[in-house]
C-alpha cells in the first residue's frame, strides 16, 4: 500500500514539474514582440540556408573527388584478388 502512495506522489510531482516548465516557456514566448519573433525566424532561415549551401559545396567537392578514387580502387583489388588467389590454390 505504501508503494502505491509513493508512486502517486511521484506522479503528481512529475505532472507539477512539467506544468511549471511549460508555463515558464510560455511566459518567455509571450514576452516577445512580433518583430522579435520575426527576427528570430529570419535568423533561423539564414542559418539553414548557409548550412544548406555548405552541404552542397561539400557534396560537390566529394563528387569531383570520387571518380578518380573509384577508378584507382576498382582496378587494383580486382587484379590482385582474381588472379593471385586462383594461382596460389592451384
Amino acid at each position: 500500500m505504501k508503494l502505491w502512495k509513493a508512486l502517486g506522489v511521484a506522479g503528481i510531482a512529475g505532472v507539477a514539474a512539467t506544468g511549471a516548465i511549460i508555463a515558464r516557456n510560455h511566459r518567455a514566448r509571450a514576452q516577445l514582440t512580433p518583430e522579435q519573433v520575426r527576427a528570430r525566424l529570419h535568423q533561423r532561415v539564414d542559418e539553414l540556408e548557409r548550412a544548406a549551401e555548405e552541404a552542397a559545396e561539400v557534396e560537390q567537392a566529394e563528387l569531383e573527388v570520387r571518380p578518380g578514387q573509384e577508378e584507382g580502387r576498382g582496378s587494383a583489388p580486382a587484379a590482385s584478388s582474381g588472379s593471385t588467389d586462383s594461382s596460389a590454390r592451384a
